[in-house]
């Protein structure tokens, strides 16, 4: 992500889920940075290692959003590995990305989120479509995620859900192509075809479309990083 930079797909231990219920502590004291998994009603689910596309689309998403978020102190970003406990539903999971708004503040060192973020992504595969479009979409929704992003790779459609007056997802915009504008993050849109190139656009000329930077100073910028300016 030119081609997005992928991030390495981490090979998971072999290590078998503890029996019987753990309390949220618990199971973050059995899991270990090599092991992705998540925490419901008190069992162990084990999270299946994601796809190189996967890991593309979530890179992309991970350095567009981030660097447009943090370029307007707008909160932070962080992706998969990285847990949220939603209490409220007794759940832990391992979203692809969330968004956390300011002025809410994560400690440097901490390895969870305790309540919900303003935004979830999950990039949906063939072993998380019941996960994702299931469960997770009635869990983000009862813990109050504001805007929940589902983007299927094998469908090419993309699927973004906001909360409404009654607490209740309704799809904002779904679809192959066209622009969708959050409602959490300020003045951020997204060209939902961007998530079907190949390669994948480069994140720094995307981030200065949905600025509105000019296409000049874009060129300019890209000559320079290639050492041809």
């Amino acid at each position: 992500m030119s081609r997005a930079i992928e991030r390495p797909v981490i090979p998971q231990t072999k290590r078998q889920p503890p029996q019987g219920k753990l309390s949220f502590q618990e199971f973050l004291e059995w899991l270990d940075e090599d092991t992705w998994a998540e925490w419901v009603e008190g069992e162990v689910e084990m999270v299946s290692p994601a796809t190189t596309q996967h890991q593309r689309v979530q890179g992309f998403l991970w350095q567009v959003l981030g660097i447009f978020v943090r370029a307007r102190g707008l909160g932070e970003v962080l992706g998969a590995p990285y847990l949220i406990e939603l209490p409220s539903v007794l759940r832990g999971r391992e979203p692809d990305l969330i968004f956390v708004a300011v002025p809410r503040r994560l400690e440097a060192e901490a390895t969870y989120l305790e309540g919900a973020p303003e935004l979830v992504v999950e990039i949906v595969s063939p072993q998380s479509v019941a996960r994702d479009r299931g469960s997770k979409f009635v869990e983000y929704e009862a813990a109050g995620v504001a805007e929940y992003w589902l983007i299927d790779l094998l469908r090419r459609r993309a699927e973004f859900y906001q909360l409404d007056a009654e607490g209740r997802y309704a799809l904002a915009f779904g679809g192959a192509a066209g622009v969708y504008r959050s409602m959490v993050v300020p003045s951020f849109w997204l060209r939902v075809e961007w998530l079907w190139q190949e390669p994948l656009p480069p994140p720094w000329r995307t981030v200065a479309e949905i600025a509105g930077v000019d296409a000049a100073l874009v060129d300019a910028f890209e000559r320079a990083l290639m050492g041809k300016g």
